[in-house]
């Protein structure tokens, strides 16, 4: 098993950043470009790896009172993950995400992992800030 974690501090309130990240129907504006996902019943999803062309079975779970989101693929048990928001002094948050890769096969590397976090959690930033600075949009 292999184990990734970063960690980012974003101006703007925990609910804020955590609102933004569990919401189905952005994760693309922030997930690694590679991947797509498409709800199904909750907790169902499917996951679209462009690198692979496959799509896997996951389940994605928030857990709001934790501003906790959690995720893994159902059926291959190849891969699992969390996103976790505190909150810090000044209105600011950190946001860390985690992920183990279960099947090394699936694991794309320390470099490949690290950049795609990395790139992840600036865009989740930027939607944050997109949305906090126009909360009357309706697409935010």
């Amino acid at each position: 098993m292999t184990e990734y974690e970063r960690s980012r501090t974003m101006p703007a309130q925990p609910e804020q950043v955590f609102d933004q990240a569990a919401n189905v129907g952005q994760l693309d504006t922030w997930l690694p470009r590679d991947l797509h996902v498409e709800p199904e019943e909750p907790p169902a999803v499917t996951v679209h790896e462009d690198r692979t062309d496959h799509d896997m079975s996951a389940l994605l779970s928030a857990r709001p009172e934790q501003m906790r989101l959690e995720w893994g693929t159902r059926d291959q048990g190849s891969y699992a993950g969390w996103l976790q928001v505190a909150g810090l002094d000044g209105g600011a948050s950190e946001v860390t995400v985690h992920l183990s890769f279960f099947d090394e096969d699936h694991d794309p590397g320390r470099r490949a992992v690290d950049d795609a976090l990395d790139g992840s959690l600036r865009r989740l930033e930027e939607q944050v800030r997109l949305r906090t600075e126009n909360p009357a949009d309706p697409a935010g």
